[in-house]
């Protein structure tokens, strides 16, 4: 399962059978504590080392003064444990090379792994995830580490492979940092060595090319940092070819040891002269390696699995006389041999590591002790103890080898004892896969295990596949039979305590007789592509048959036998073939044969059977009607499906030439849809070629595209259905080697889990029940926009018309639930079935056994039978899998805490409380937010529980979708009770895991905590309800950390916001920032294939409709971030620093950094605002600058967002949601007008924030800045009023120069957001009175310009705009056409609706008194206006000069009268004064206590 920016949880079921492992190559880690090996397959195996206690010498010297046991003390004393910690898996090729790196400075290592077909990756040592890939042209065979000596805290990786140079890579980057080249004899490199002179500050680099060519390099600093190819110095041709090993001794930095693979010769470095040699004594071994283990001794290995240990002779030892000595005959010996006992030949060349224990310095010149690691084809890791033999101990052996010999006959040619055989040192400890399966107790669950007894088991699985639309597992087995099973029953059956354990039948099933031999592959071609019959299943198998199933009534339809060879491989042709193509299924077969097999005429349409060599790939030319297959020869055959003739053979470049066309043809096709391919080009190469096919195919997509211009999708839609049809559970099995036996992935994509769950929910529901429950807001929508436009019946038909689409957002916008019903087997229990096994399987069971009662009896979750294997998905598809035999590092103590021998029961709840926790701070944060995001959607669904008593009664009660009248059913207390009961289960679950987790684990010293910066880059998911879980997740976390925690994450991420005063998303990296300890960011990839969305991050980009434009998987080190990572470390600093000033802003006071551009930083607050302008200014950027280019080193790259990307619809969250921390730093005008324009781009009907189906990325960025836009105007009503009254006053000017300007005023954003200014003036008026109170002149400036004046005309204010109203200030005279309003200055303001001005008259300035009430008299003659500060009340009538009153407007003050003073409680603003005009000329002053007083004109 590729890997997406969704939230997927794997789990693996292993089976009883271990997967076979043979091991290619082998690293292990210097702290001891980890082995790492590679096989054949592919596949990557940590094993973790536990040493067992045992007694150990006390007062030696192995102990120091701390008492603390030394590995050397620990390695001699006790045995050794390896089990299998986890499997890694991506590679595609047999791994050829590992090596474990240390990275000092954060004391973090890294596994780096290189495969056949040239993929290098770099592994997380602890949890396994892939933190780093990239696919180089020619693979790397051979990689050594090594720390250079000017860059101490920097190893590097030091690889040879399939060319002919030496490169030096960056492991955390995997850049290619150095080239070592060379001038004479160029050749590939066989071996190579890394050294150290004594008393040098250079690095020695020694080869030997597979010519026999041996060459010297030498780096400094000055020539590492110029970057270009460095040459070697000196270069010496010997005669030994295809060396395999090239080692020069630590302990004397003279004597070089090569190992070819029939002798193995030592040299001295000074003239590269041979001093001794050593050939194999059995012919049929070849040497495979070697290492000095002391200056006088070597080990050296065998092919055939066994080690030797040699003792040099003397002209090999730079401290003895004879050193170099010429005509020096002695040969080395022999004392000393490792073998496994009883032990089977290898199939393959075994590989071996030593690693020295307790390294002395060179300078001392003791031997060290050593262990010896092989690693072999039967998945065997066998260690030895490289014992410290005696010069003495030696001699006795070779007196027993050789004879009685004098000392001064040492130089004598000595005849070996034929009888003689060194000794052999027995292993210390051999472990393997399989042995660590078998110690298992219980064995681990497999899929099928139901099938199998105590005395044996049952036929084993050799291929499956998924049908997610029926959530049932088809299962091929070795007997040929093919079982059908439920998915989600015969996983809680393995997995899951229950009642269903009770059951004998249960799982029901299936079984498909057919096949006489082995089932080799399975297809559902419907599962591929719609257009097949949905019942169709397709097997193929060992008896050289393909069969066609009807998987509903479980019937044989036909069997193909066209073959004369196994089935190897089913496909499915695109889906721009021709019409009778279309419903073939291509069967490949060990034949060399490949045929069309019609599903619907029931016969053989193609039968490509002229191969002379094995197929390897089969690839499509639909436009052509080709069929193209490759061949193991290198050979290409191009077949016409139509006719079925051979159409040519093609061989050498030509033929890699068509592959790569066909491969270029199917990523135009799968473009199509975008209207990039032109049916006219290909109805010209129909022409050319005369293929009727492609013309036919051509003029028919000609047709389509031309129907589907007319028609377009359902307007104003905001539902993405694209994201509604992926399947929440998908069973993927796993095998890397055809002769295991299937073990099966399950991947639980808990966003697609939460659609399902909403769209069935959602789909129940009628228009008004949503709208009831807040989900929409249609009839609110509906009433504002009319407002905004005219009132004639055309518009007002459109409006209703844009309306009424909302309506399926319960029925068919929710959608996707009616026609996933008409599918073939579906039922709607699925998606309840699917949440049940997750939410069971990541469940906390044990950390509060009150809650545990809850969940089994109230919410119907079950407690696992066994211990879980998780795993975790990383970028670019790489897997990493728990073992089932993973022990926690604390196993001493939960062998006190458990006795280790307690009953399966415990163990499993240890597990669940406390080591589930304890194996990756990765695994945990994507546990708890796949917990806390279902919790929450349960919790929002109506009374949503597992008990299959209570979910009828659910669906009993739930709403017709078709009732416009109630909107609830009749319900009884209980089914009330029992709903209430539910949510606060659910709630209780939800907040264990997000706020008390922590809590309940404090005494485990191994907890991982949530990763912050994960959280952050999570912050704006796509899914609305893991949105939510990581925000509440994140803020709980910053919360816990308390304030010296959150100033250490401002200390960490402070140093990478963009300084926007000196380049905006600027790749120079700060030498601060490079420093900082425990950088938690991964790296992009930085060659070979990308994702879409690792390509958008390369550049800085991202196309309009990207969804996920950053990584989640940020939460490593990284030593030299490139211009890539730079850019992700910036978006997670502005996120998290983001949410610390908007959340905790004003109490954050950060550490000043030392050097750099942000050397000023300091926080939040007032007197230290600094990171609050730099976050501010990087917030506002991303939201008004979403796709400005800049130019950076040169080059025009663009700010890393997209116009509805994630990372500007988080930048718009947190301005709103820090607003009042950011608005000193920003342009409030422009941010106001930015968010405006987003509600402008989409549909008006987007749904609320609580709404879960995913929406657009248009909508869900419309959705989230009426969000941002709510949370600035209720904080900061004065900012917001004030700033859209200027910009209103300042489209009125520009109104009026429309004409001279030549602007087209209806794209001017205040006049298209006129819905949205109105909605948010309600909202302040509804919950801020009083505030606005204050401005109610502008908020009338406001309203006025918003809606339609034409409103106005036959109705009141007080019908139109109601809340307005609430202001006795504010009056309206519909005889008229005015509008009066009293400020708090004193002034009255005199809209003229007729002639659009405003008059603005001082009626109780002097001095300034605010206007309690005012209003119009019913013939509008007369404007009343009281002032309760000044006790007066005054009469105003407006009258016109000239003719017939064309002249200029005057409104003049005719009679002002004392009132009575008013108690100050009766002056509260919200129940303020109003007046009543009682008469023509009499006016009533209302207070607030019910009594008036009348006043006369």
């Amino acid at each position: 399962m590729s890997q997406t920016s969704s939230l997927v949880i794997p789990i693996v079921l292993w089976g009883k059978d271990a997967p076979s492992h043979p091991i290619s190559s082998l690293a292990i880690s210097p702290d001891l504590n980890s082995i790492v090996t590679g096989c054949n397959d592919g596949q990557i195996i940590i094993w973790d080392i536990q040493h067992q206690e045992s007694k150990l010498p006390t007062g030696g010297g192995d102990q120091g003064d701390s008492g603390e046991v030394s590995p050397q003390a620990l390695l001699e004393t006790s045995p050794w444990e390896m089990t299998p910690r986890c499997f890694l898996i991506g590679h595609s090729g047999p791994i050829l090379s590992l090596a474990f790196v240390h990275l000092t400075t954060d004391n973090f290592d890294l596994i780096i792994s290189s495969s056949d077909n040239g993929e290098l990756c770099n592994w997380d040592a602890i949890d396994g995830r892939c933190l780093e890939s990239s696919k180089c042209l020619n693979p790397h065979t051979k990689m050594q580490p090594y720390t250079l000596a000017f860059s101490p805290l920097e190893p590097k990786l030091f690889c040879t492979g399939y060319y002919p140079d030496i490169h030096l890579i960056d492991p955390v980057t995997l850049e290619t940092l150095l080239c070592l080249s060379s001038h004479v004899n160029p050749d590939w490199v066989s071996a190579l060595h890394v050294l150290r002179p004594n008393k040098k500050l250079d690095d020695v680099i020694l080869a030997t090319t597979i010519s026999g060519t041996v060459k010297v390099w030498t780096i400094n600093e000055q020539e590492f940092r110029e970057k270009t190819p460095l040459y070697e110095n000196e270069s010496k041709t010997i005669r030994t070819k295809n060396v395999s090993t090239l080692v020069c001794c630590l302990f004397n930095n003279r004597t070089v040891l090569i190992v070819a693979d029939k002798v193995w010769q030592i040299y001295d470095a000074g003239d590269f002269s041979v001093l001794t040699q050593c050939a194999p004594k059995n012919k049929s071994e070849t040497w495979i390696g070697g290492d000095f283990i002391s200056p006088d001794k070597v080990v050296i290995f065998g092919s055939t699995g066994k080690a030797y240990l040699f003792k040099l002779p003397n002209n090999c030892i730079v401290e003895h006389k004879d050193f170099h000595r010429i005509g020096f005959k002695d040969e080395p010996f022999n004392y000393c041999l490792f073998n496994v006992p009883n032990s089977k030949n290898l199939v393959a060349p075994p590989c071996f590591n030593v690693l020295p224990i307790g390294m002395e310095p060179p300078s001392i010149r003791k031997p060290s002790r050593f262990i010896l690691i092989r690693g072999d084809h039967e998945s065997k890791v066998v260690v030895w103890n490289i014992p410290d033999v005696t010069n003495s101990q030696i001699s006795q052996l070779k007196q027993m080898a050789y004879g009685e010999h004098s000392a001064e006959a040492e130089e004598a040619k000595k005849t070996l004892n034929p009888d003689y055989n060194p000794p052999e040192v027995p292993p210390k400890s051999i472990s393997s896969l399989q042995q660590a399966w078998d110690n298992l107790k219980p064995s681990p669950p497999g899929i099928l295990d139901q099938f199998d007894t105590d005395e044996c088991h049952g036929p084993l699985l050799t291929c499956s596949i998924f049908i997610p639309q029926q959530s049932r597992l088809v299962c091929g087995r070795e007997d040929g039979s093919i079982v059908v099973v439920p998915a989600t029953h015969a996983i809680m059956l393995h997995l899951l305590h229950g009642r269903h354990q009770q059951y004998e039948e249960w799982p029901l099933h299936q079984i498909l007789l057919g096949h006489k031999g082995k089932v080799n592959c399975l297809v559902y071609p419907h599962g591929v592509h719609p257009r097949y019959d949905p019942a169709y299943l397709v097997s193929g198998g060992r008896d050289f048959s393909v069969i066609l199933w009807d998987i509903v009534k479980c019937d044989l339809l036909y069997r193909f036998c066209c073959h004369a060879g196994e089935i190897t491989q089913i496909l499915v042709p695109p889906n721009d073939c021709s019409t009778r193509v279309l419903q073939t299924v291509c069967s490949v077969s060990t034949d060399h044969s490949a045929a069309l097999l019609s599903l619907r005429e029931k016969k053989c349409v193609l039968l490509a059977s002229r191969h002379l060599f094995p197929i390897t790939s089969i690839k499509w030319r639909p436009l052509d009607d080709f069929l193209i297959i490759g061949c193991a020869d290198g050979t290409v055959h191009v077949w016409q499906m139509e006719t079925g003739h051979l159409d040519r053979v093609l061989y050498g470049m030509a033929a890699e030439d068509v592959l790569l066309a066909c491969d270029e043809n199917g990523n135009l096709t799968a473009m199509q849809d975008t209207g990039l391919a032109n049916p006219a080009v290909h109805f010209f190469r129909g022409l050319k070629s005369r293929n009727l096919a492609a013309i036919r195919h051509a003029a028919q997509r000609g047709l389509n595209q031309l129907h589907q211009q007319g028609q377009h999708g359902p307007a104003n839609d905001p539902l993405d259905h694209s994201r509604t049809r992926l399947p929440p559970l998908v069973v993927q099995g796993l095998r890397t080697n055809d002769t295991d036996p299937e073990a099966h992935v399950l991947f639980f994509d808990v966003e697609a889990l939460i659609v399902q769950l909403l769209s069935d929910e959602y789909g129940s529901l009628s228009p008004c029940t949503l709208e009831a429950q807040g989900l929409i807001g249609q009839t609110e929508y509906c009433k504002i926009v009319t407002l905004t436009h005219s009132s004639s019946p055309d518009a007002q038909k459109k409006i209703a018309d844009s309306a009424a689409s909302l309506a399926g957002l319960g029925s068919e916008g929710a959608g996707t639930g009616s026609r996933r019903n008409r599918n073939l087997l579906f039922e709607s229990s699925i998606p309840m079935e699917i949440a049940q096994l997750l939410i069971s399987l990541l469940l906390g069971w044990g950390l509060d056994q009150e809650l545990d009662s809850i969940c089994e009896a109230r919410l119907g979750l079950l407690k696992p039978l066994v211990p879980i294997c998780f795993g975790q998905i990383s970028r670019g598809g790489y897997m990493s899998l728990m073992s089932p035999t993973w022990k926690p590092s604390t196993r001493s103590k939960l062998e006190e805490a458990l006795k280790f021998q307690s009953s399966l029961s415990q163990r499993v709840k240890w597990f669940t409380s406390r080591t589930h926790w304890e194996v990756s701070c990765s695994l945990t944060t994507n546990h708890l937010l796949a917990i806390v995001a279902l919790a929450n959607t349960l919790m929002s669904m109506q009374n949503a529980t597992f008990v299959a008593e209570q979910e009828r009664i659910r669906k009993a009660n739930r709403p017709s979708t078709k009732g416009t009248g109630n909107l609830q059913p009749q319900s009884d207390d209980g089914y009330i009770s029992q709903q209430a009961a539910s949510k606060h289960g659910w709630s209780l679950v939800a907040t264990l895991h997000c706020v008390m987790l922590h809590e309940k684990l404090k005494h485990s010293i191994c907890y991982k905590e949530p990763l912050v910066e994960t959280l952050a880059l999570r912050w704006q998911d796509r899914c609305v309800e893991v949105r939510d879980a990581a925000q509440a997740l994140l803020l709980a976390e910053l919360s816990r950390i308390g304030v010296e925690g959150r100033k250490r994450l401002v200390d960490l991420w402070g140093p990478y916001l963009p300084n926007l005063n000196v380049d905006p998303f600027s790749t120079n990296v700060n030498a601060t920032a490079v420093g900082q300890q425990v950088t938690p960011v991964t790296t992009p990839s930085s060659q070979g294939e990308l994702t879409a969305d690792d390509q958008a991050s390369v550049v800085g980009g991202t196309t309009a409709n990207s969804e996920q434009d950053f990584d989640e998987d940020v939460d490593e080190p990284s030593l030299k971030p490139s211009p890539s990572e730079h850019k992700r470390k910036q978006t997670t600093a502005i996120i998290l620093l983001g949410v610390l000033g908007a959340e905790f802003g004003q109490e954050i006071t950060a550490r000043s950094m030392d050097s750099g551009r942000n050397k000023g930083v300091e926080g939040f607050g007032v007197g230290n605002s600094n990171l609050a302008r730099l976050t501010s200014k990087a917030l506002s950027h991303l939201l008004l600058n979403p796709q400005q280019n800049h130019t950076i080193g040169g080059k025009v790259v663009v700010a890393p967002t997209g116009p509805f990307s994630p990372l500007r619809r988080a930048a718009i969250d947190l301005i709103g949601r820090g607003f009042t921390v950011w608005e000193p730093f920003l342009d409030v005008s422009k941010v106001l007008l930015a968010l405006l324009e987003l509600c402008c781009e989409a549909d008006n009907l987007v749904p609320s924030m609580s709404f879960g189906l995913p929406l657009t990325p248009q909508a869900d960025a419309c959705r989230t800045a009426r969000h941002a836009l709510t949370l600035i105007a209720t904080a900061r009503p004065a900012a917001f009023i004030t700033t859209m009254a200027k910009e209103v006053a300042r489209y009125n000017t520009l109104q009026q120069n429309a004409q001279a300007i030549q602007i087209n005023l209806n794209n001017i954003i205040l006049n298209r957001s006129k819905p949205e200014i109105l909605r948010v003036i309600e909202l302040l008026i509804e919950k801020m009175q009083s505030e606005i109170s204050d401005l109610i002149v502008e908020v009338m400036d406001i309203v006025l310009h918003c809606v339609d004046h034409g409103h106005l005309k036959t109705r009141g204010l007080g019908d139109v705009f109601p809340v307005l109203c609430r202001f006795s200030q504010v009056t309206h005279c519909p005889t008229t056409r005015r509008i009066a309003v009293g400020s708090k200055q004193g002034n009255l303001a005199i809209y003229e609706l007729r002639s659009s001005k405003c008059q603005t008259i001082p009626a109780h300035a002097s001095p300034p008194s605010s206007i309690t009430a005012c209003a119009f008299s019913p013939d509008g003659k007369f404007l009343a206006s009281y002032s309760c500060t000044e006790n007066k009340m005054s009469f105003w009538q407006q009258s016109s000069s000239g003719m017939f009153g064309l002249g200029h407007t005057q409104t003049r003050c005719v009679k002002t009268i004392s009132t009575v003073p008013l108690p100050d409680n009766l002056k509260n603003t919200i129940r303020s004064p109003r007046l009543v005009w009682t008469g023509s000329r009499n006016v009533s002053l209302m207070l607030a206590d019910g009594s008036e007083n009348r006043y006369g004109v």
